[in-house]
């Protein structure tokens, strides 16, 4: 059942139109995430879905006494209640019955009080009434909070707490309908892994905004995309998104192409025989082509633009990029331990740990911005290093993006330099924007654009895709995993440290160590830590050993089922193939009037479609446990 939908829903400002003609459905337990390109209405769609905005057309219809709760990108400013009071709020009903308890308790003698005592005494457990001051706790901890912040006055508290202990109450106060616009911003890794596993047991159904692609695999299971002023619906997750997303294109693409191919042949015949022999037949073509046209034509798939650069080395580095010998980092004393050890050519590696723990100190002593404490780094032969930092603070803000880019070649004629950056997505007068104006995605873009110019052959990367929408975090991911050299990545960019890296250095308690393996071996290794830590401090009981076997036994089963799921997808992506082929054949049979071919045809294309409903019911039940799974 659906608890909400929309229908030809549009919203404009003036004479703009942000969209237009969108119609949904949220169901029950719904998990969708919402993506697209920055600018095509998001947040606006989402503030539509809150009841915060009304549609300027179309209408949006909610289930009878459905409750919406609302996360904003930013939240309003508190008023002077603390922290702690404010998640008291969300419990004003329980807390009432608490009271009326306990005044209860002094006259149980009576035994019409006794009766009122036992029946809201019932209601007061059903409800979890004596556990939600731990149930606080459990989600302000969660949230990155302390118990010295319970005491804060809200509007005291910076925006990043603000819009935390805005989502810490809409948590606890568990809507029917939780919308969320980038809940992962302000949360460190621990805080957004504690909220990823709050959501998979949540009840309710969720709609999110959010550019963390690791985060959307790991709480949604369908997918809105909002782009070019359409909203379009795919089965799964973010991953599975991407996927579906090209296999659509492709698909599209070929059926406009075909199309466009069907009305190049039908003009030139008219053409060739309006005023001919056959003008009948031509004016008869050239009737149903306009036909087609008005009715039946479809317009040409729509997709963003790509960077259509490599960032390939032209001279290779020696075998040890760079080699580390007793080294220290720090300022005024050591804050991080490095073991002897070599970062070796092809290598991909990411640097991850908590804030504060020395990953961006290392960068700079690496860079040979920082000396040593102890120790030394030393570079291999012909290592060439290039540098990409998460605030691009060595432009000029002043200055514009085709002199920030020939600045490291000036040798280089401005025109090869614009060809270059048309290929970089900056055209035309685009070259010309100050710094200043651009967006992150486009700063991140210029960039890149000058280590193509560089032709370095070793990358260090100090947190390059914060700030960047999901578009621009794909195309900065691909230019990366087609770059044909050695690269240093310090990202809390989940995603995409799974997606490139082949080893870790992971830093904790002032020792940095030596993983291979993407982010899932890290967070393997950080687990077999915390038990470790658990086993010595004799804290581990039994019960906790065996919900962790059965935590792996589940964690394989539900692997397994992902394989089959990725399984099942290809088997339909397949047969879709071959139905769309046996189609074309039965239309191709009809014009010619062969019944008995369209017949068999027909036959053979049922035969498929059933095997096909028979893989969307496997996927479908798949889909469904992995759910459950999660839960």
């Amino acid at each position: 059942m659906s608890i909400v939908t929309g229908e030809n829903v549009g919203r404009s400002y003036g004479d703009f139109d942000v969209f237009k003609n969108l119609t949904f459905s949220i169901e029950h337990g719904d998990r969708i995430g919402l993506v697209g390109p920055n600018g095509e209405g998001k947040t606006t769609l989402l503030r539509l879905l809150a009841a915060v905005d009304e549609p300027t057309v179309g209408r949006v219809h909610y289930m009878s006494g459905l409750r919406l709760g609302y996360l904003p990108q930013d939240p309003p400013v508190g008023h002077g209640i603390t922290l702690w009071n404010s998640m008291l709020e969300v419990f004003s009903e329980v807390r009432e019955m608490e009271r009326q308890l306990n005044a209860l308790s002094e006259k149980l003698n009576d035994e019409e009080v006794l009766k009122q005592y036992s029946a809201l005494q019932g209601e007061f457990e059903r409800r979890e009434g004596y556990t939600y001051e731990t149930r606080i706790r459990t989600v302000l901890t969660g949230l990155g909070f302390s118990e010295e912040d319970y005491g804060q006055a809200l509007d005291q508290l910076s925006g990043g707490q603000k819009t935390r202990s805005l989502l810490a109450r809409l948590l606890l106060d568990a809507p029917d309908l939780l919308l969320l616009d980038e809940p992962t911003n302000h949360l460190d890794v621990y805080a957004v892994e504690w909220l990823e596993s709050f959501l998979q047991t949540f009840k309710g159904a969720l709609v999110v905004v959010s550019h963390d692609r690791y985060f959307l695999d790991a709480t949604t299971s369908r997918t809105w995309e909002m782009a070019f002023g359409v909203l379009e619906t795919y089965r799964g997750n973010y991953s599975h998104y991407v996927r579906q997303r090209e296999e659509r294109y492709a698909f599209r693409f070929k059926q406009w192409n075909e199309q466009r191919e069907f009305v190049e042949k039908t003009e030139d015949f008219i053409r060739r025989h309006i005023a001919g022999q056959r003008t009948k037949e031509a004016q008869g073509r050239r009737t149903r082509l306009q036909r087609f046209l008005r009715d039946e034509a479809i317009e040409k798939p729509q997709r963003a633009d790509h960077i259509r650069v490599r960032l390939n080395p032209p001279k290779r580095s020696g075998d040890i990029v760079l080699s580390f010998s007793d080294v220290a980092v720090g300022y005024d004393g050591p804050i991080l331990r490095v073991p002897d050890m070599e970062l070796r050519r092809g290598m991909r590696v990411a640097i991850v740990g908590p804030n504060g723990a020395g990953k961006t100190t290392l960068v700079r002593s690496v860079l040979d911005e920082l000396p040593t404490l102890e120790g030394e780094v030393k570079n291999g032969a012909n290592v060439e290093l290039g540098y990409l930092s998460q605030a691009h603070d060595y432009f000029d803000p002043l200055q514009d993006v085709l002199s920030a880019v020939r600045q490291v070649k000036p040798q280089m004629p401005a025109e090869q330099v614009r060809s270059l950056l048309g290929s970089f997505l900056f055209r035309g007068d685009d070259v010309f924007k100050a710094i200043d104006e651009l967006s992150g995605g486009q700063r991140s873009r210029v960039a890149l654009a000058r280590l193509a110019m560089l032709e370095v052959n070793v990358l260090v990367l100090d947190e390059p895709t914060n700030h960047l929408d999901i578009s621009s975090q794909e195309v900065l991911q691909d230019v990366l995993d087609h770059f044909d050299g050695t690269f240093l990545l310090v990202s809390h960019d989940r995603y995409l440290v799974q997606a490139l890296a082949t080893h870790i250095w992971a830093i904790e308690d002032g020792q940095l160590h030596v993983l291979e393996g993407s982010w899932q071996a890290y967070v393997d290794w950080r687990s077999a830590r915390q038990e470790a830590a658990a086993d010595a401090a004799g804290t581990r009981r039994q019960d906790q050993r065996e919900a962790q076997r059965a935590a792996r036994r589940e964690r394989k089963q539900r692997e397994k089922m992902q394989v089959r799921q990725r399984d099942v997808e290809e088997e339909i992506a397949g047969l879709e193939e071959q139905m769309e082929a046996l189609s074309q054949r039965i239309s191709a049979a009809g014009e010619a009037q062969d019944v008995d071919q369209v017949q068999a045809l027909g036959a053979e294309y049922e035969a498929l479609e059933a095997d096909s409903q028979v893989l969307w019911s496997e996927w479908e039940t798949l889909s469904a446990a992995l759910e459950d799974n999660a839960h």
